[in-house]
Parts: structure tokens; sequence; C-alpha cells
């Protein structure tokens, strides 16, 4: 397990020293929530216009819902494993960038955030995916760069990212599985 955290620090001291005061506005817009805000809005009403309000209504109730649940998931993650944020661990952070004004909480694995962008990206990719050939793609790019804001910022590690990806991808699935049940049951 060592070597595994040794290599994870590894890898994040070079992503995250990759990175550039020009590249800087980009990224923090990336890992801003408010910066996905536009891809919210298309998804609604892209959603709207192919399910009717009724299953748009159902949707946006799923959506909150997975939302939280990947974020309380995350919350118990983070106060169970207590990993800290490479911003608070002593032996990476002289050596790397922190490009926001501040660390944030202290523990940070597994990264809310990829979690996040990940759970929807999948949810999205499983509804559409047939309607919009090219969206899982663009789903999943615009969730890797989420996931990998997170390390040029100087909060989490690659691990944390990673882990991240997989619990939303699981949680999405999840989800998307229970949006289509509820759908049967309410016979919308």
């Amino acid at each position: 397990m060592n070597e595994i955290i040794t290599l994870d620090k590894e890898v994040f001291l070079f992503l995250n020293n990759l990175g550039s005061e020009t590249w800087d506005g980009f990224w923090m817009f990336i890992t801003n929530k408010w910066g996905s805000i536009p891809l919210y809005i298309l998804l609604l009403i892209f959603s709207f216009r192919q399910l009717g309000l009724k299953k748009t209504g159902v949707l946006l109730v799923c959506i909150a819902l997975l939302i939280t649940a990947t974020d309380q998931l995350a919350n118990a993650f983070k106060y169970g494993f207590e990993r800290l944020r490479p911003c608070h661990d002593l032996s990476v952070n002289n050596s790397m960038r922190l490009v926001k004004s501040y660390c944030g909480g202290k523990f940070g694995y597994f990264s809310a955030h990829a979690a996040n962008a990940m759970a929807v990206a999948v949810f999205f990719a499983l509804l559409f995916n047939r309607r919009i050939p090219f969206l899982p793609l663009l789903l999943l790019i615009w969730a890797l760069m989420v996931g990998y804001s997170r390390i040029y910022i100087g909060v989490h590690f690659p691990g944390d990212v990673l882990t991240g990806f997989l619990m939303g991808a699981a949680l999405g699935s999840i989800f998307y599985a229970l949006f289509k049940v509820v759908l049967q049951k309410l016979k919308v």
C-alpha cells in the first residue's frame, strides 16, 4: 500500500506541476461547480424535449438523489479514511502548485467533484446514447476534465480522482436503472 501511495504522490506532483499561470483561469473555471451550469441547462432542455414534462420531473428527482448520494458517500470516505489533501500533506505541499486561494477540507479521499461529474456523465450517456451518438464521448471528456482540474489546482491526488470516477460511474449506472424502474412503476 505504501508503494501505491508513494506512486500516487509522484504522479500528483508531475501532473500538478505541468500547470502554468496561463492555464490557471481555465482550470479554475472547469473545477468550479458553476462552470458546469451551461452543460446542465443543455441536458435539461434536451431531456424536456425528448422525454416530456413528467419524465423530466422524475429525471430531476433522480439526478438530485444521485448527486446527494455521491456527495454523502464521498464524505463518508473522506472521514472514514482521513487521507489528507495534497495541500494539507506536508510530504508534497512544498513541491506543488496550489492554484486557488484556499485548500479546502482537510481530507480528500475520494473526490466528490470527480464522482459527481462521472455520475452525471454516465447517467446521461446511458439515457441518450442512442439519440445522440456523440454525447457519451463529450460527457466523458467533460468528466475527465473536471477530475484532472482537481489535480491541477492542487486539492486531490490522482487516486482520489480515479476512485471518484469509479464511484461516480457505479452510482450513475445504478441511478439510471432506478430511473427506468420508477418510470415503469409510475407508468409515465
